[in-house]
């Protein structure tokens, strides 16, 4: 089946021409992303592959349906950048890589942790200068501490268990609570109760209207002075204003972010020639007990090759009118 890539970088072409030998799709990719301005750079594709940062809404979906687009392929977990009821009227379906790595973004969770505890990329920056003085960068044991997990998904629950594993206590939110968790001795509670009780907190959920900007001013004003907020789900969990007031009150101690709300503008590209207009970003730059990751935490070998597969396999399925395992539906 033809596909048309967008948002491709090298790693994509790399990763999907390799594993597309054993499925023989035609693939062309744009480095561009897809928008209502870029669809007329579709042909006799019947597939779109994209990505976190495309835009599929409307005026993006009606091109497609002229163009006779019949398969969205996101290959991502995330899908609130599609317009799933539009799509689903105009018979385009739209499938996921629902998992590839829930390893990759665990633990990239708790890299960010401890590089902020124990500020090693300080660290790293003054040993290169000859400055090997440990003023300033004094950490606390994990050993003990409480973490709070909003989310307990494949990735969530992989995230409990390391910091199980550091001798942390584990309590956590989610609707539909792990019965395997709770035998391991993670106790889930009321949101509040996470809020009121972590020294650090950790979002593992998906972005949706309930949980959008789940960490606001009120919640903040629940937290423990000198908390640590974690976010490697999805960027609006998190109202950065809010979030900018608690690092400036001193309330929340250290931020660690992989994930941004305004990312589209930002994140995938090399701007280190620019300016950067985004003011909030730039202000959060600014705080030394803020650590920011441009959306990595997916990044590794394993998961570039299930995502390749995954997502090879879904329009494969398509193609071939099987079940698709890994459709959205509305």
């Amino acid at each position: 089946m033809k596909i048309a890539f967008f948002s491709a970088k090298s790693y994509d072409i790399e990763y999907f021409n390799k594993f597309n030998k054993g499925f023989n799709h035609e693939l062309r990719f744009f480095e561009t992303r897809l928008n209502e301005r870029t669809a007329n750079l579709i042909q006799d594709e019947k597939a779109v592959c994209v990505f976190v940062n495309d835009k599929v809404s409307k005026p993006t979906l009606e091109i497609l349906h002229q163009k006779d687009v019949k398969l969205i392929a996101l290959r991502c977990a995330g899908f609130n950048n599609v317009d799933l009821k539009l799509a689903n009227d105009l018979g385009i379906k739209v499938v996921r890589v629902p998992a590839y790595s829930p390893y990759a973004v665990a633990e990239h969770t708790v890299a960010l942790i401890l590089t902020l505890n124990r500020k090693t990329h300080k660290a790293f920056n003054r040993v290169r200068e000859s400055n090997f003085s440990l003023e300033k960068i004094v950490g606390v044991d994990l050993h003990g501490k409480t973490v709070g997990v909003i989310g307990t998904g494949k990735i969530g629950a992989i995230f409990c268990k390391i910091m199980l594993g550091f001798g942390c206590k584990v309590i956590a939110y989610d609707l539909y609570p792990d019965e395997k968790l709770k035998k391991l001795g993670i106790e889930y509670e009321p949101i509040d109760q996470i809020f009121e009780q972590s020294q650090i907190i950790s979002l593992h959920c998906p972005l949706t209207p309930e949980t959008h900007h789940i960490i606001d001013e009120e919640a903040i004003s629940k937290m423990q002075k000198g908390v640590m907020i974690v976010n490697t789900s999805r960027g609006a969990l998190v109202d950065t204003t809010a979030v900018l007031a608690g690092l400036k009150s001193r309330k929340i101690g250290n931020l660690a972010i992989d994930v941004y709300e305004q990312e589209e503008a930002l994140f995938f590209q090399d701007l280190s020639g620019e300016i950067l207009e985004d003011e909030e970003i730039t202000r959060l730059l600014t705080f030394p007990n803020v650590l920011i990751t441009a959306h990595q935490s997916f990044f590794t070998h394993e998961a570039l090759e299930q995502i390749a597969t995954t997502t090879l396999q879904n329009v494969l399925d398509f193609e071939n009118e099987a079940e698709l395992v890994n459709e959205i539906k509305i």
